[in-house]
């Protein structure tokens, strides 16, 4: 199985903290053409870190590690993030959580990548303990893997609190008769979860 730990973590870094890009057709001051199209260039703008963008573990609770990402401008954003193994101990699938804005259904949202191999018909299953499973559809497929973006209510996020896991299924393209399933553990998230609030609160 793939190891998305790498092209994971520059994936959540270029989505939470890509600048948005401008562009302006008029000449900036020391950008002079030559006459010939050549351009002499101009000072480069030395006042940011020279980090902005990277990703970083910031604290771990339990199970869950609280990944951020360096921003050059108020408080970096982060997530709760945890690297899903089957029972061999091969790297499978990736889960990134994160609140949301008071006002709407949803108060946490997740981001959860799975392997190119997953049948995508099938989408992803989610059962906290013994309770009632969930189904959600993938968003879209890249370089890393299939991605599904879900939203959780006020009632899901408690019911995370409380449990001891989140079962997880999928199922694989090359065998679409079998299920392939991973444990979320719940072990920490109270905590994290309070962690990445409050960072989000400032």
């Amino acid at each position: 199985m793939p190891d998305f730990r790498k092209p994971l973590a520059l994936f959540l870094a270029f989505g939470l903290a890509a600048p948005a890009l401008a562009q302006d057709d008029a000449p900036t001051i020391g950008d002079a053409p030559t006459g010939d199209g050549l351009s002499l260039g101009e000072e480069a703008d030395q006042t940011g870190s020279g980090t902005a963008g990277q990703s970083y573990v910031e604290a771990e609770f339990g199970d869950w590690q609280m990944r951020c990402v360096s921003s050059d401008e108020g408080e970096d954003p982060c997530q709760l993030y945890q690297l899903l193994q089957d029972q061999e101990g091969n790297s499978v699938a990736e889960i990134s959580l994160f609140p949301l804005p008071d006002g709407g259904q949803a108060v946490a949202g997740a981001t959860i990548v799975t392997p190119l191999e997953t049948l995508l018909t099938q989408q992803v299953t989610l059962q906290v303990d013994d309770g009632e499973a969930k189904r959600y559809p993938f968003t879209w497929c890249s370089a890393i893997g299939c991605v599904a973006r879900v939203g959780f209510t006020a009632e899901e996020v408690e019911s995370f609190r409380r449990g001891v896991e989140i079962a997880m299924t999928i199922v694989p393209v090359a065998a679409p008769d079998q299920e392939v399933e991973l444990s979320i553990s719940l072990i920490g998230f109270t905590d994290g979860f309070a962690a990445v609030s409050e960072r989000l609160a400032n």
